[in-house]
């Protein structure tokens, strides 16, 4: 089973039964642009708990790879994942960190086993991340689909 790619807005996902929509977040508190704005439409509460996460950080886990768990309604959550070092690209490169995508991808693919969900993503990493699919779409499969966990990416 690979990764479904549909057209479609994955604020609204697609699919029977629990169901976790997962995006990058930066390491800088920031949130205000790209996909997010669509996620803080429709709930709060996602960015109201990464910006209290980002401000606790010198005492909880926020770190590049952490992800953040937030249950949005019934049978709806939202993974916020931290695998982006600031907003801009760098001489390192853009800000996407691949490492830590994946190890967020790890704990991702845990949790959607654990509650028996399935996935639902933009391309992930792919913009103002400034990633590339090609070194992006491995991680997914290899940490979700290759584990079982239906994801369903949309364009």
């Amino acid at each position: 089973m690979g990764v479904r790619y549909i057209k479609g807005d994955a604020t609204s996902p697609q699919a029977k039964g629990v169901k976790v929509i997962a995006h990058v977040c930066n390491d800088l508190g920031g949130w205000g642009k790209g996909f997010v704005l669509a996620v803080s439409r429709r709930w709060k509460e996602p960015e109201a708990r990464y910006r209290e996460w980002h401000r606790g950080r010198a005492k909880n886990d926020f770190a590049l790879g952490a992800v953040q768990y937030v249950q949005v309604e019934r049978y709806v959550w939202v993974a916020n994942m931290v695998a982006q070092r600031g907003i801009r690209p760098s001489s390192n490169g853009p800000p996407i960190r691949y490492e830590a995508l994946d190890r967020a991808l790890d704990s991702l693919g845990a949790k959607a086993l654990d509650l028996s969900a399935s996935v639902h993503m933009p391309r992930i990493g792919c913009g103002l991340a400034g990633g590339r699919w090609e070194r992006v779409e491995p991680l997914i499969e290899r940490r979700l689909t290759d584990r079982g966990v239906p994801v369903t990416v949309y364009e």
